[in-house]
């Protein structure tokens, strides 16, 4: 019987991360939903796990871990599994994990808030095209990355390669232009046709 649980929305790239993880993990997780129109968060029983009131929030047992990128490293870790035992490539895919969170995401962020979490009548064009043109730069040093090497982190698949997932996932959603980006796709197409993804990259935004 399994000892974990998560709470979180699916809408939420964080929570997708985590649900992407524990599939490919093959783990049993149950989830809750929270956050937004679930509400939870603000619970005091919420509070006491996770006093930031964000998701995901994960528990295991009497542990509880928030942060999606920390959850993808725990569960990797847990299981043994797409956890680089090498030092130098663990670290090339930490490295990768933390870009993602605090460079990529806040490039794309504003544009998908303005496409989904914006009123139409209240969108902006200015704040899209900035993001537009904060995010494709990135996702073009990606491309490059990949025309190097089959995964994020070398030669096979591992943590760092799932909230990158996750970033495509949702800037490809956005009813915008893109321009090709061979590698990255070709990455990406791989993903598609893992039965792990399913539930999480074949679903739409909202």
């Amino acid at each position: 019987m399994t000892t974990l649980h998560l709470w979180g929305r699916l809408s939420s790239i964080n929570v997708r991360k985590v649900v992407l993880c524990a599939q490919v993990l093959g783990i049993d997780l149950p989830r809750t939903n929270a956050g937004l129109a679930y509400g939870v968060v603000d619970t005091p029983d919420y509070r006491t796990r996770n006093p930031n009131g964000l998701v995901p929030l994960l528990q295991d047992g009497d542990f509880t871990l928030w942060e999606s990128n920390t959850i993808v490293r725990y569960l990797c870790a847990r299981q043994g599994k797409l956890y680089p035992a090498d030092l130098r490539q663990r670290f090339d895919a930490e490295r990768w994990m933390d870009w993602q969170q605090t460079t990529l995401n806040r490039a794309g962020g504003p544009a998908f808030v303005q496409w989904f979490r914006t009123p139409a009548e209240q969108r902006s064009p200015q704040v899209i095209a900035q993001s537009v043109a904060a995010t494709e730069p990135l996702f073009a040093l990606l491309d490059r990355h990949l025309a190097r090497q089959p995964f994020m982190a070398g030669d096979t698949l591992s943590m760092a390669d799932i909230p990158i997932a996750c970033e495509v996932h949702r800037w490809w959603g956005l009813p915008q232009p893109r321009p090709p980006r061979p590698h990255l796709e070709r990455w990406y197409a791989g993903w598609l046709a893992m039965p792990a993804s399913r539930g999480v990259l074949d679903l739409p935004l909202s």
